[in-house]
């Protein structure tokens, strides 16, 4: 019985550690994006892509088009204009996130 609790407890502590890592991985990468926010105009759509990118593993050029209101063609360049990761290696129907 013991030793089924102390499982349970590393396993706890584990995926608590797991997720302050994850956290710190994340608060960085929107530091570093939000780097590429100085200079810009107050309307900029980039803060939202910013918000965007780091509350989902992968967003599509429609995804962002949709979520941010503008054509698919601007979601392109507004992502390229940001410079994040493209993750799926392909050039249609691609996808982008944070490593």
């Amino acid at each position: 019985m013991l030793s089924r609790l102390l499982a349970i407890v590393n396993g706890i502590i584990a995926a608590a550690e797991f997720g302050l890592r994850e956290h710190d991985r994340l608060a960085l990468a929107r530091t570093l994006l939000e780097r590429r926010l100085v200079g810009r105009r107050s309307s900029s759509n980039l803060p939202g892509l910013v918000e965007l990118v780091i509350s989902r593993p992968l967003v599509s050029a429609g995804m962002v088009a949709e979520t941010l209101k503008v054509t698919p063609r601007a979601a392109l360049r507004i992502v390229e204009e940001l410079g994040l990761r493209e993750m799926t290696g392909r050039g249609r129907f691609r996808a982008w996130g944070v490593l």
